[in-house]
Formats: C-alpha cells, structure tokens, sequence
C-alpha cells in the first residue's frame, strides 16, 4: 500500500532514474508538474473543499488526507485497462496494465473531500503521485454524488503518451493483469482491490467483472498475500 511518506522528491528521483535506465517514458519535471497542477488548480477557489475522483487505486488507496469519501459517477468517461505498468506492480520484463479514464460512457468510482487547509499538500502529493511521466491529464469534471453534484478533479488518459495501449483484447489485458508483480505486489490485486471497492459501495461494474473472472481463471489458487481486503 502506498502511503503520503513515500512521495518524496527524492524517491520520485529514484523511479525517474529507473525509468530512464528500461527506456520508459521520461518523467516530468518537479517545474512540470507544478505547473501542470498550478494550471488545473486555477480553477479552484481558496478555502474551499476540494473533490478528487477515484476509479482505481485511488478509490482504496488514496494515500493523501481525506476528510470524506462518498460513491460518485461521472458521464462522458469510461474505466480501462489500456496503460503500460512497468514498475510498482510489474517489471519492465513482466509488464502490467494500468486503469485509465477514456471517453465514452460513465464510470462509477469513489470521491475524496480534501479540507480546504489540506488541499495545498494534499494535491502536491496527489500530483506527484498521479503525474510522473504524463501519461494522465488532470481534468475537471462532474461529480453526482446522488444527493447533489459537485465539480472535481480527475486524471484521464493521455491518448498521445507512449504508454497508452489502447488496442489490447480482453484475453491480452486478463494475460498481462495475471501475470505481472513487482515491488507493491502483483498486479491482479491491483484489479482485486478496486473490485473489492467497488463491491463495498454497491456497484457492479461488467467491464471489471469480466477481468476479474478471467485472471482467476489464469490463477485458480487464490494468493493468501493478495486478497482483496475491501476499500480501505
């Protein structure tokens, strides 16, 4: 589980030296990346809430302060696997998939309340988190949280960015989710997991189900490290 302590510059550094060294998409740089949060963040009020939507492992790990979290939806965008992993959850010789917001449809998700004395730091880390190597764009949308709509942050895919794979079949995406791990763990639990969370809300979601039941069928016996522990 990733935690605020490990979004550090230095450990950004560390992972933008391995990148380079298995030829990954360059990281950002720090100036990159506060500029691209200064920019998203111009559209913000201070002192106020600030939502932040979750689709992946942001829904059960979000690892930066949240004061609320509440089931959310958002029109126009869809959950997909369609993002080379080759770190965290994989190895640049064992690559994995990552989730992704592409457009169409909706996706059912989970969003974070940052405090307003929390939405500086918060977002710093949220940002060093989410945009390393730029293969998300950060994005405003609506957010309906069933009683009310609220405008939030998001990060969808950045469909120009070398690691956006947009032409896998199912059987590919559930081969590669089965087999790929790395130093936070396999990446079927990452699919495990955000499952899992959507389950505790209530939400089924058939593009998932599906996943889910073809990389148990790759890996019958369960992994007693890797089972799914709810939306945490």
């Amino acid at each position: 589980m990733l935690a605020r302590k490990d979004f550090t510059p230095e450990r950004i550094a560390y992972f933008a030296q391995m990148a380079e060294k298995f030829g990954e998409a360059k990281f950002l740089s720090e100036e990159e990346r506060e500029a691209s949060r200064h920019a998203i963040m111009a559209s913000y009020t201070p002192g106020e809430e600030l939502w932040v939507f979750g689709y992946g492992s942001l829904m059960w790990n979000p690892a930066v302060h949240v004061s609320e979290s509440l089931p959310a939806r958002v029109e126009g965008f869809s959950r997909n696997f369609c993002m080379r992993l080759m770190f965290g959850r994989a190895m640049p010789d064992n690559p994995g998939l990552m989730l992704c917001l592409v457009a169409g449809g909706s996706c059912a998700g989970i969003a974070h309340r940052l405090a307003p004395e929390h939405v500086e730091s918060e977002t710093k880390i949220l940002w060093m988190r989410e945009m390393l190597s730029g293969a998300y764009v950060p994005a405003w949308v609506d957010l309906d949280l069933g009683a009310r709509h609220v405008r939030g942050v998001t990060f969808i895919i950045n469909t120009d960015h070398p690691r956006y794979l947009p032409g896998l079949s199912v059987e590919e995406k559930a081969a590669r989710i089965a087999k790929a791990e790395g130093h936070l763990g396999t990446n079927r639990d990452y699919l495990f997991r955000t499952v899992a969370a959507l389950t505790t809300v209530g939400v089924e979601d058939p593009y998932l189900d599906e996943l889910h039941r073809r990389v148990r069928e790759l890996v019958p016996t369960p992994d007693p490290n890797n089972t799914p522990s709810g939306g945490n």
